[in-house]
C-alpha cells in the first residue's frame, strides 16, 4: 500500500508541473504590465534579502542580486521552481511557492534585468 501512495504523489506532483509548465508560456509576454507586476511579487518577497534592481545591494551577505542569478540560470529555467519552492539559496531563505500568474509575472520581470543578447554562464 504505501508503494500505491508513492506513485499517487508522484502522478499528483508531475500532473502539478505539467500544469504549471503548460500555463506559463515559454517566453512570458514582457509587456510593461507584466514586468511591474513580477517587480512587485519580488519587492514584497524576496527584497528584504536580494537586491532586486539593476543597481540596488543585497541586504543578506548570502542571497545573490537577482540581476547576477539571471546571468547564471535563463529566467525560463527558474519556472519549475517558482512553482514547486526554491529550496536552495541561502541558508535561512524560506520556501516560496508561487502560482502560474505570478511566475510568469516573475520570469517577465527576471527577464528585464538579462543582458541582451547574453548566454548565461556554464557552472
Amino acid at each position: 500500500m504505501p508503494m500505491k501512495k508513492l506513485a499517487i504523489a508522484g502522478a499528483a506532483s508531475l500532473g502539478l508541473i505539467a500544469a504549471v509548465m503548460l500555463a506559463i508560456p515559454l517566453k512570458a509576454e514582457n509587456d510593461e504590465g507584466t514586468i511591474a507586476k513580477g517587480h512587485v511579487i519580488l519587492e514584497a518577497n524576496c527584497a528584504r534579502c536580494h537586491a532586486i534592481t539593476m543597481d540596488d545591494t543585497s541586504h543578506h551577505k548570502e542571497a545573490p542580486p537577482f540581476r547576477e542569478v539571471v546571468k547564471r540560470y535563463p529566467p525560463e529555467d527558474l519556472a519549475e521552481a517558482l512553482a514547486e519552492g526554491i529550496i536552495s539559496g541561502h541558508p535561512d531563505m524560506p520556501e516560496f511557492v508561487f502560482q502560474p500568474a505570478e511566475i510568469e509575472a516573475i520570469l517577465a520581470y527576471l527577464g528585464s534585468l538579462s543582458p541582451p543578447n547574453a548566454s548565461p554562464e556554464q557552472n
